[in-house]
């Protein structure tokens, strides 16, 4: 990166402290799962996936065990060898409950047959590529759980200008894409090239914040010599990584409330989703596995490992030398500080779209709470607001209850829950949580 090169952004975001340090310098390893697996149907947004195993059946590690329910659902893929042990309701990180399949891991790992077989590139079409996508269960794999088939399927593919590789990662404690581009950055370029050919006119763009100057280097090795791919650093503030927010930067196009990225000209895809699709689709291997942060400062040994789907938060805790001596642990997050959920309990699986569980010795959100104050009416959530909303109004018009105002006039449910409003807010109002909690509401009543 050329040091005075001008970095672009978007308007609104913060810069909160980003604790990277504690597991960006470690090596990545392989953890093998050593009790049950567990694989909820609902790995995705859209339809809950249909079993098409029972109770006592073997299963390798590769094969579909749930199949997509409709356009909008996607296969679910044992990442282990062993017996179907039950299907029943567990619990997942949200605290919500979900029908899941519980594998008796075997600890062998046999493949199932064809998995890890190569594919000839040149005789690829654009249909076998959707295909190998679709059957290797892949989704968005940061955060949003999006089946990328659908993604990818846009009606007009050849009015697409941008495929955006999102590499940014701005939520606090979280490594595992920097790492990803690091180790795997030869994959992601594949993966990306293969997308571009289903979309004839467009140009590759990988995003990666300028505080992740290895991952850089790496990127641009990579892409060294390729016509159509090309790494463009972005200033480090958060929430880099929102669609809209990339898209903005990357293409200077607004996306209005409504509109899709297709409706832009833009496809976005996160890293470790087209490292995914070069697995799938050149190697035959569905979707197992995927780079996971375990960090906080009530961990002893923070650290990013390449962990199987399904596999145990408990596990993985202990897997990164448990809790540090001497520390209370006040909170458990799936994810990050910003975005993640705090969490009840660790006996709940890794989904495809999790990546990182953060363990921390403060609850900054009860610390708040006993702060908090009425709004002084600053404005300081508009201006950090990176889609334009305007929290102070949502507050007012959800705490009345008057949902349509919020809806129909504030657009609250275009909010895409970052946390920047309740970062910057001097009176610790917990505008966030308010604003998913009114969703839920408005999305319940619509249900009915």
């Amino acid at each position: 990166m050329k040091k005075n090169m001008k970095l672009k952004t978007f308007r609104g975001g913060i810069h909160p402290e980003g604790h990277k340090e504690l597991s960006k310098g470690q090596s990545v390893r392989a953890y093998l799962p050593k009790g049950d697996l567990v694989f909820p149907l609902s790995q995705h947004i859209g339809k809950p996936a249909r079993p098409v195993v029972a109770r006592g059946d073997e299963v390798l590690a590769g094969q579909i065990i749930a199949e997509a329910d409709g356009f909008v659902s996607a296969n679910i893929i044992s990442s282990c060898s062993g017996r179907v042990k039950a299907i029943e309701e567990r619990h997942l990180a949200s605290g919500a409950r979900a029908v899941c399949i519980v594998v008796e891991n075997d600890g062998q790992y046999t493949p199932a047959p064809g998995v890890g077989e190569a594919r000839p590139g040149s005789a690829l079409s654009n249909r076998d590529i959707l295909d190998a996508i679709r059957a290797a269960g892949i989704v968005g794999l940061g955060g949003a759980g999006f089946p990328t088939h659908a993604k990818l399927s846009v009606r007009k593919p050849e009015a697409i200008d941008y495929v955006i590789a999102n590499g940014s990662e701005c939520e606090p404690y979280i490594t595992c894409d920097d790492r990803l581009m690091q180790d795997e950055s030869s994959g992601i370029i594949d993966g990306l090239r293969l997308v571009l050919q289903l979309f004839p006119n467009a140009a590759g763009i990988v995003a990666v914040e300028d505080n992740k100057p290895e991952a850089i280097r790496a990127m641009e090795a990579a892409c060294a010599g390729e016509s159509r791919i090309s790494v463009q650093p972005v200033r480090a503030k958060y929430p880099e990584g929102g669609e809209r927010n990339l898209i903005s930067v990357i293409s200077g196009r607004e996306l209005r409330f409504g509109q899709l990225p297709a409706d832009v000209g833009c496809v976005v895809c996160n890293v470790s989703t087209l490292n995914a699709i070069c697995h799938a689709v050149r190697r035959s291997e569905p979707l197992m596995e995927r780079y996971f942060t375990v960090s906080g400062d009530a961990v002893a040994g923070p650290c990013t490992m390449s962990v199987r789907i399904g596999t145990s938060c408990a596990e993985l805790i202990e897997a990164a030398g448990g809790i540090r001596p001497g520390c209370t642990v006040k909170k458990i997050l799936s994810g990050g500080p910003m975005m993640g959920i705090a969490m009840s309990s660790l006996d709940v699986p890794v989904c495809k779209a999790n990546n990182a569980l953060t363990v921390l010795s403060r609850d900054e959100v009860e610390e708040a709470d006993a702060q908090m104050t009425a709004c002084i009416r600053c404005g300081r959530c508009a201006q950090a607001c990176p889609i334009r909303l305007v929290p102070q109004m949502m507050a007012d018009a959800a705490e009345r209850g008057d949902f349509e105002q919020y809806e129909k006039r504030l657009y609250g449910l275009d909010c895409i829950s970052c946390g920047s409003c309740t970062y910057v807010c001097p009176a610790r109002r917990p505008l966030m949580q308010i604003f998913k909690q009114t969703r839920a509401g408005i999305m319940a009543a619509k249900r009915k």
